[in-house]
This record gives structure tokens, C-alpha cells and sequence, in this order.
């Protein structure tokens, strides 16, 4: 079972090269799901399945109980990743030997580690139809260019600390001088359609390093975007293995993380509050009652974490380090980076110890500012006890990172018992669980 679901990760990151194919790819993934729109009116039934996507780039999944609904249990990751993203006017002509494309960085992404390496692009186009504009998603899904390191006889100081001007040094290379104008017609032939009907693009670079299992005992699966597209992978598992019960069981997947989650589809956006607070009125229940199930319901906001790396384990807090392949991380944070409290620990804990799950803690060193997530972002809006988990994995913000090959599995299942767990609020930090 562990290794089908590393195998079944790298398909899912292999089929994700940006959030738009994320969201499709999950969209297939829920195929007996019904597909609803935010402009029209919802009818939903009691031990409904039902699937909403805003922007093409952010999805909530959910299933209904089949008699009162108690309270929500949500899982919220995001399909986002650091990348380049290519500007509208692409082609930058070099004395005319070269093209390359222009780019800006989307993300803190590890500069370095996309270069020498080869990139394709993908996104969605907007096209010209009959009745108007429509979104189309694009991969040119071959080798199409790279960022080519100086050689270190003209930069000798590369090993030395060098700064990488991202107007300058991380510009792919597209082509020799004679590729020129051939950008757009790529990007119209992905699409299917003539070059003048292209209207609109959103387009970025994507690694095609294909994700691998490696180590002496295949302890480790290397592969592009693990952060966060192996959150956003076990939450989809775990709500489709997961049993019916009293609750309301919620999947989200948000855009955007990366650059603050401030858009209409992110965290930071009204995109799962409109969701939940529609859910409670079309099921003939009151705006009172939405408050009061929200009052009774649990996050678990799941996005990777630092594992203590093997070169510098003096990064890690010396007591409050994770591993790899041990487990679901529980993350803290004294200034609310992360929301875990004592309470969502100890429910989380519950959780896992009853299922067999194993679970660690990080914290960051105290001298050493870390991340934040979408779990105190989304609370703004849906306010919920919530706890911040993820996986442990190294070169986090790569172009290609590390986690272990366990460690898939236990996020799924317990994630999976989470969702098939009844969390009653008593009040006061106190819950009835079973």
C-alpha cells in the first residue's frame, strides 16, 4: 500500500505542472462527485457529494451526512508552488543569436536550483469563441528550454556567495535567433486554436524532472512541487476513503499560498466561507445555524515541513526536530504562524494515537524565523479550531525536493480518521470524541 501511494503521488504531481492542472486533476479524481457552479443556485441533498472550483486554480470538496449535520471537518492545503511566471509580451531577443523569455519569480523559490535543468511551460490560455472567452488549460509537455549557468570561468565567484538577479541571470533560454515569434504560436497550438484568438494567458515555467524513489532501502521519493501538492494529494485520498458519519467532511485546496493567499481564491478569500455558509441555507438550515456548526467544527491545515537536514542539523531546534518517514508533523509557532494550541494538539493526538498514526513536532529554532501557512490565514474568515500538520521534507521551495516514501501513507490515513472521527465541542478546550 505505501509504495502504490508513492507510485499514485508522482502520477498525480507528473499530471500537476501548475494549480490549473492540479484542480483538473483533482476534478477527475472526484468524478462521482456532482459539479457545482457559484452562479447558479445550489441543491443539495442529505449524503450528497459535491465539488466547487473558483478560478480553475482552487477547489473544495465535500460530503454531507445523511441526517442533521453536526459541524464541518476540513482539510485545507494548497496546489500553488514558488516558480517563474511568464510575462505578457514573452520573447526577449539577444543580438539576435538567442531568444529567451521573460520572467518574474511567483514564490520564494530556491533560485539555484532551477538552473542547468530541463523546463517546459504550462498554465491556461484564454481563447475567443463564438459567445465570447473561455479557459483553456496548455502543457507543451516536451523539453522546451533552460536556464543555463555561467560557466565558472566568467563567474568565479558562484560558489562564493553569488546573488542571482532575477532580471538578468534566470532567464530560460527558448531558442537560437531565428526562433523568434514562436512563443504565442506554441502556446496557440497547445491550445488547440488559431494565434489570433489568443486572448489571455496565464503561463510558468515547470520543471520536467520526473519525481523518483531512491536511497538504499527506497526510503526517500524525490520530485518537483512536493510542497504542497503532497498535502493537497493525502487529503484527496483520505476524503475518498473516508466513511460516512454525523459531519460534514470538507477538502480545500487554495491558490496562491505562496504570495500571501490575498486573492479571491485564496486563504485569505471568502471562497470557503461562501462555500460552508451555502452548504447550511441549502439544506433549509439558518444563518444562526451556520455560527453555531462552525462553533462545532475542526481544521487540519496541511502543508509540508523542514525535516532537520543531514549538512546543517544545527538549523533544526535541537529538541523539536522532525524526520522524515516518522510520521504526520504537528507544527507550533508562539506567534501564531501556525494555530496549533494545546487543544488541537491534544485532539489531533487522540486522533492518530487510536488510529496507529505516528506523530512528531517541529518548532523553529528560536533564533531562526520560519514560514507561515494558510491555516491562520483561512481563520479570518472560518473561525475554527485548527491545527497546522504537514510531512517532513528537505529543500523545501526547490525546483526538486525530498520527503520520505512512509510518510505518504500516514498522512492519508490519518487524515482518513480524522474525517471518520466524530469531533464533539463540550466547550472550554473540552471534546467528545469517537
Amino acid at each position: 500500500m505505501e509504495e502504490n501511494y508513492v507510485q499514485k503521488l508522482i502520477g498525480f504531481i507528473g499530471q500537476s505542472p501548475t494549480c490549473y492542472h492540479a484542480v483538473d486533476t483533482i476534478r477527475r479524481e472526484f468524478n462521482d462527485y456532482t459539479l457545482l457552479n457559484e452562479g447558479e443556485k445550489w441543491s443539495l441533498a442529505p449524503g450528497g457529494k459535491y465539488i466547487v472550483i473558483r478560478n480553475g486554480s482552487s477547489v473544495i470538496a465535500f460530503t454531507l451526512p445523511e441526517g442533521d449535520c453536526s459541524g464541518f471537518q476540513i482539510v485545507a492545503s494548497h496546489a500553488d508552488s514558488p516558480t517563474f511566471k511568464i510575462k505578457e509580451n514573452a520573447e526577449v531577443a539577444v543580438r539576435d543569436k538567442y531568444v529567451q523569455l521573460d520572467t518574474e519569480r511567483y514564490g520564494g523559490m530556491i533560485m539555484s536550483s532551477w538552473f542547468d535543468r530541463p523546463l517546459s511551460v504550462a498554465g491556461r490560455a484564454l481563447v475567443r469563441t463564438e459567445t465570447g472567452v473561455a479557459s483553456v488549460l496548455v502543457n507543451l509537455d516536451r523539453d522546451m528550454c533552460v536556464i543555463p549557468n555561467v560557466a565558472i570561468h566568467m563567474n568565479r565567484q558562484v560558489n562564493d556567495g553569488y546573488k542571482f538577479n532575477p532580471a538578468v541571470d534566470t532567464y530560460p533560454l527558448w531558442g537560437t535567433g531565428d526562433a523568434k515569434n514562436t512563443f504565442r504560436a506554441e502556446i496557440a497550438k497547445a491550445a488547440a486554436i488559431e494565434e489570433k484568438d489568443l486572448l489571455g494567458a496565464d503561463l510558468f515555467l515547470y520543471n520536467r524532472m520526473e519525481g523518483r524513489v531512491w536511497g538504499v532501502k527506497e526510503e526517500f521519493v524525490s520530485a518537483p512541487r512536493l510542497d504542497d501538492l503532497e498535502c493537497a494529494f493525502a487529503s484527496v485520498e483520505a476524503l475518498k476513503a473516508a466513511g460516512p458519519g454525523n459531519h460534514a467532511n470538507v477538502c480545500c485546496v487554495f491558490d496562491n499560498e505562496e504570495v500571501g493567499s490575498t486573492t479571491k481564491q485564496g486563504a485569505d478569500s471568502t471562497f470557503l466561507s461562501d462555500v460552508l455558509r451555502r452548504v447550511v441555507l441549502a439544506l433549509g438550515r439558518s444563518e444562526e445555524d451556520y455560527y453555531t456548526l462552525l462553533a462545532g467544527s475542526f481544521m487540519l491545515s496541511a502543508d509540508n515541513a523542514h525535516a532537520m537536514h543531514p549538512n546543517h542539523p544545527e538549523y533544526s531546534d535541537p529538541l523539536n526536530m522532525t524526520e522524515m518517514n516518522k510520521g504526520i508533523v504537528i507544527k507550533f509557532n508562539a506567534n501564531q504562524k501556525y494555530t496549533t494550541d494545546g487543544v488541537s494538539e491534544a485532539v489531533f493526538h487522540h486522533i492518530c494515537e487510536k488510529a496507529g498514526v505516528p506523530v512528531q513536532h517541529y518548532a523553529n529554532r528560536s533564533d531562526l524565523a520560519g514560514g507561515g501557512t494558510l491555516g491562520n490565514i483561512s481563520g479570518r474568515h472560518v473561525s475554527v479550531n485548527t491545527l497546522d500538520i504537514g510531512l517532513a521534507q528537505l529543500a523545501m521551495h526547490s525546483s526538486y525536493e525530498t520527503a520520505g516514501t512512509k510518510d505518504v501513507a500516514y498522512m492519508i490515513n490519518g487524515m482518513r480518521a480524522f474525517y471518520e472521527t466524530e469531533i464533539r465541542s463540550l466547550g472550554n478546550g473540552a471534546y467528545a470524541l469517537k
